[in-house]
Formats: structure tokens, C-alpha cells, sequence
């Protein structure tokens, strides 16, 4: 079944998806997936205004791969996705069988371990996280921003309120942000400028020869700008290189998805055991460790984000990831970032 997004997206050329396999499997476990083809899948959870979700889209169509895609509501009305997250609300979500990875910094990292070609760090890896904590932060509030709040009166309620208090928090104001746009134009086209300066010297994409993790950071603050400030045409004609670059990336195109319902994706869950198996970190400065029960939970302003319990499977420099249970899926294993997440231990 064809999905929906290949009406909004541009064909690219795919290669296969060769599954990964951990090595920690029970001999049972391993034979069950075997046989199950969903096993071999990706799964994005998303919808298609989404910006952060377009970051991942993109980057499903840099490494041309197949993925089922399963479109989420945009207000956090998703139980199906619940169940398997602990009640993380952001979009996107990607699940491999009963893993379920959250946050795009996971995400990325997680489709580069399973698809190490093509890379996404065609100049090298590392800095393209840092500049994560830019674009990823600053950048995009100020997208948000931009998007939001010339048109809120014009937007549903619900929707106005829900985005109003997760981004800028229980004191937010939609009609404060308006009033104070000129400031927010004048701080975001600092931040385009220096993508423009960028590539005025003649360099088709960021950080190398062809796009990679740094291009997918800056595409999805321009294509969310592009596509939803109403006075872009405008504001973005001063930004030629960028403008160019654009096309390039639209270029890539989204891979190739096909539909999957959020039921579906659930009993993928429920049928096969997680395959993440325990890693420690003897170096861990909170002194964590695989067994220890632990909550996890965004570090933002806002009061619309729960810490997500669980007992801890794997702590690294960069990674936390918890094993939960719950009716509805089963055992699942979810993982997040440390760079941005509060860990806290329970008891």
C-alpha cells in the first residue's frame, strides 16, 4: 500500500534495508523474528506537518530506505503510541520491532549504527550533534515562533494552546509572541544568515560534498519557515545560496513509505521480545547502572511533558535506554538521548 506522504514527497532512489540483529538474543527469541516479517522494518511514528518528523523523513530518503509509516494525531492523542513510549508525547518515534527510539538525536544515531552507508557524516562525526544543540534549540523556537503565532487566531484552539505551553511554557502567549515578532525575525535571520554565508562559497551542502546530518538539522528549521511563516517569500529572498540549497535537499526525496495503522504497529510490539541487550558505562558520572529503576523525562519549561519509569538496559555517554511493560505491547525497551533528558534514579 502506497502511502500518503509519497503525494508530498519526491522520489529517490532506494536500497534495500538489511535488518540488524543483535548478538544477545535468546536462541527462541532470535527464530521468532526470524520468521516475522515486520521484524525487518522500520516504523516511523509522525504526521506529515510535522518539522521535526521531516528531518527524519529526509534522512529515511538520504540512505534510501523502505519504511512503514504510521501517522500520529497532532494533539497528544495517541494511545497506541503510549503504551509503547511510557506516555512520551514528541513526534517522531521510530520502532524497530519492540524498540522504540525517541528523540531524533536516538533516531539518526540509531538509522547510522543499523545503515552505516551512506554515512551521515560524510565530513566526519561528532560536531553535527553539537550543532544540534543549536538548530535542534535556538533555531527552531524561533521557527516556531515565526509559524505560530502571526496566524494563531486563525489556527485551532486546542492546537494553539497545546504548542503555546510545549514550547514556550505554562506562561505562554501566542498574542505576547505576535506582538513581538519583529524581535524574533530579526534574531531568526541571524541564524539563516549564517547558513547563507555558509554556502555562498560555492559548497553545495554543508559539511562535505553531499548532504549529510549537519544538512538534515538546518533543512527542517527552513522547510518548517518555507512552508509555514505566511511572509516567507519575503523574508527567505535574501537568502539565494539557501534558497538553492533547498532544492538540493528536496531532491532526496523520503525514501520509500508505506502506510501502516497504529494498531498494526502495536501488535508488531506485542509479538516479539525486545532485542536491546544490557551495556553499562563504569564511568557514568550519576553512577547508573543496567537493573537500576529509573525515570526519564525531557529537560524543557514546560508542564506537559511526564517522566517516562522503567529499569535501566543501557547507559552510556550518550544513550539511556529503559525496559517497561505494559498491556497493550508487552515488553519494550525505550531510548532516549542523554544530552537534553534528566535522568533521575526511583526510590
Amino acid at each position: 500500500m502506497e502511502s500518503r506522504l509519497s503525494r508530498i514527497s519526491i522520489a529517490s532512489v532506494s536500497l534495500p534495508f538489511v535488518p540488524w540483529l543483535g548478538t544477545s538474543h535468546e536462541a527462541e527469541d532470535a527464530g521468532r523474528r526470524a520468521r516475522m516479517k515486520p521484524m525487518s522494518e522500520l516504523i516511523l511514528h509522525h504526521y506529515p506537518p510535522s518539522p521535526v518528523s521531516e528531518k527524519i523523513r529526509l534522512a529515511m530518503g538520504l540512505k534510501g530506505l523502505a519504511w512503514r509509516s504510521v501517522e500520529q494525531d497532532r494533539l497528544p492523542d495517541r494511545p497506541e503510541l503510549f503504551a509503547m513510549t511510557g506516555g512520551y508525547r514528541r513526534i517522531p518515534v521510530l520502532q524497530h520491532g519492540a524498540d522504540i527510539y525517541c528523540d531524533t538525536q536516538v533516531i539518526l544515531d540509531e538509522l547510522e549504527r543499523r545503515v552505516p552507508s551512506p554515512s551521515f557524516h560524510p565530513g566526519g562525526s561528532g560536531l553535527a550533534y553539537g550543532l544540534s544543540r543549536w538548530l535542534d534549540v535556538e533555531a527552531f523556537e524561533l521557527a516556531v515562533r515565526a509559524a505560530f503565532a502571526p496566524v494563531a487566531d486563525t489556527l485551532p484552539p486546542a492546537l494553539v494552546a497545546d504548542r503555546t505551553q510545549l514550547y514556550f511554557g505554562p506562561d505562554g502567549d501566542m498574542a505576547r509572541e505576535a506582538a513581538d515578532m519583529p524581535h524574533t525575525l530579526a534574531q531568526l535571520r541571524a541564524h539563516l544568515g549564517w547558513l547563507e554565508q555558509r554556502l555562498a562559497g560555492g559548497s553545495d551542502f554543508l559539511d562535505a560534498d553531499r548532504a549529510g546530518m549537519a544538512d538534515l538539522l538546518a533543512w527542517y528549521v527552513f522547510w518548517f519557515v518555507r512552508g509555514r511563516y505566511v511572509e516567507s517569500g519575503s523574508f527567505l529572498a535574501e537568502f539565494p545560496a539557501l534558497g538553492a540549497w533547498a532544492e538540493r535537499m528536496k531532491r532526496i526525496g523520503h525514501g520509500r513509505p508505506t502506510d501502516m495503522t497504529t494498531a498494526e504497529a502495536l501488535s508488531v510490539a506485542k509479538a516479539v521480545a525486545p532485542e536491546t541487550a544490557e551495556a553499562a558505562d563504569a564511568l557514568d558520572p550519576q553512577g547508573l547502572v543496567p537493573g537500576m529503576a529509573v525515570d526519564v523525562a525531557p529537560m524543557s519549561r514546560n508542564d506537559t511533558e511526564i517522566a517516562v519509569g522503567g529499569t535501566a538496559r543501557v547507559v552510556s555517554r550518550t544513550r539511556i535506554a529503559i525496559a517497561r511493560h505494559d498491556e497493550a505491547c508487552g515488553d519494550v525497551v525505550v531510548h532516549f538521548p542523554r544530552v537534553g533528558y534528566r535522568v533521575s534514579r526511583r526510590g
